[in-house]
């Protein structure tokens, strides 16, 4: 199958630009034979995981893998191997050896799944290489990053996916799908959040992390010791998004963000080594449990707990509520006024699932099978790589991937403010109210 056109492409770059800055893009291009070819920045744990989505394809080349561990870089060649295709081109001398990578002619598009400090420094020197972006979530830590994101797009025309998968959960779908058709009337409350005991992540083994852990208990504990906030706000944010078209017709306007004291993670330190170890000195900043209020243009609110510290099952804690019903995610209940059959009395959103499950659900169940987090990463990466196809904007893009994820820095000043209101930065510079959605409106992606 051929390549994609260098240039035809960064023709369509242009175009998604201008789509994304306010016109409906021309959702559906037809479907074509073309390859697309994609480099991989970060091939640890969550990198081979869409590594080997991208290996299942047909439409797919993976040439070129980056990673400054060697181990990484070892398993995802095992991996190429096992697909029985060509042995990618590996970049693994230093931190900045990313940069030999984006300079290659046969890369349409770039993944990017590194730690998070690297998200928005890497994606911004794709864009500007003239390749597509998918980067992981959250695309950016800072105010200044999210609009280094937005800006770097519309200046070279080349558009950036947010890879949120959760926008994909099946339930969750279902209910924009329910939502969609008016069964929740007008939308007036929402709820998210990430709820999941990462302790025995930010820890291993033992209570170690730093150098001589593994996976992200190397990095991601760190951000633990620094900063308090809502540091992984778009698991719970993006899907409430849809619901709410933010940025197609609404936007988020201010927050306000209080935490908790902190005991969690010091208190594991301790039972696993001791009062004793070296990390039972750590100070971390970061409060256990993190709430986020946040009122929207439209005079919707969202409220966000980051709960990441305490022992509990994990919970993304989605609730929807309008004029006519609510749904809340927990107990897996919806109640629609006049036509659940009891008043006042929940009933399973099992008995609306097949009903109203999502068309793209329904199109790709079989080849969504043994996809990560039961199956929604197929749909990210589909997602991703049919718009690089067909040379229109991602269905969650840059102006999302810099509202969602500036969630962090707004609540880490509103904590240090006393819970003091944030102002939202509006990234559309004001085209939101007439921006229309392209997100999961057919059976194709």
């Amino acid at each position: 199958m051929p390549s994609i056109d260098r240039r035809d492409f960064l023709k369509g770059g242009a175009g998604a630009a201008i789509a994304l800055s306010g016109i409906a893009p021309g959702f559906l291009s037809g479907k074509d034979d073309r390859t697309v070819q994609v480099g991989i920045i970060g091939v640890g744990g969550r990198g081979r995981s869409l590594l080997r989505l991208l290996l299942r394809r047909q439409d797919t080349l993976v040439n070129a893998i980056c990673d400054i561990n060697p181990a990484a870089i070892q398993k995802s060649l095992e991996m190429t191997a096992e697909a029985g295709v060509a042995a990618p081109a590996q970049y693994q001398d230093g931190e900045e050896d990313f940069r030999n990578l984006l300079v290659r002619d046969d890369l349409d598009a770039v993944i990017v799944a590194t730690p998070w400090l690297w998200h928005t420094t890497m994606a911004t020197a794709a864009m500007k290489a003239g390749k597509a972006v998918g980067v992981e979530v959250p695309a950016a830590i800072t105010v200044e990053e999210c609009w280094d994101l937005v800006d770097t797009s519309e200046q070279t025309g080349m558009p950036c996916m947010i890879l949120e998968n959760v926008c994909y959960r099946r339930d969750v779908m279902t209910v924009l799908n329910m939502v969609r058709q008016g069964l929740f009337g007008e939308l007036i409350h929402c709820q998210g959040g990430y709820q999941h005991d990462l302790r025995g992540i930010k820890f291993q083994p033992g209570a170690e992390f730093g150098p001589g852990a593994e996976g992200e208990a190397v990095w991601r504990t760190h951000h633990s010791i620094k900063r308090n906030g809502e540091l992984y706000p778009t698991h719970g944010v993006g899907p409430i998004s849809k619901c709410l078209n933010i940025n197609t017709g609404n936007r988020l306007e201010t927050l306000t963000s209080t935490a908790t004291k902190s005991r969690g993670l010091h208190n594991y330190i301790v039972a696993k080594g001791g009062d004793d170890h070296p990390n039972a000195e750590v100070r971390f900043k970061l409060g256990d449990i993190v709430t986020t209020v946040i009122k929207c243009a439209n005079g919707e609110t969202i409220v966000l707990s980051h709960d990441t510290n305490l022992p509990r099952p994990y919970s993304l804690n989605f609730r929807v509520q309008g004029t006519k019903g609510i749904w809340m995610s927990d107990n897996r209940s919806i109640y629609i006024e006049d036509l659940s059959p009891e008043p006042h009395t929940w009933e399973p959103l099992d008995n609306y699932a097949e009903r109203y499950d999502h068309p793209l659900w329904t199109r790709y169940t079989r080849e969504s099978e043994g996809a990560g987090h039961g199956g929604m990463d197929f749909f990210v990466i589909h997602a991703f790589v049919e718009s690089v196809k067909r040379r229109v904007p991602p269905p969650i893009d840059v102006y999302e991937a810099a509202s969602w994820s500036v969630i962090s820095p707004l609540s880490e000043q509103s904590i240090a403010a006393g819970s003091s209101p944030m102002q939202f930065p509006d990234f559309t510079r004001g085209k939101w109210s007439k921006r229309a959605s392209s997100f999961a409106l057919t059976d194709e992606y």
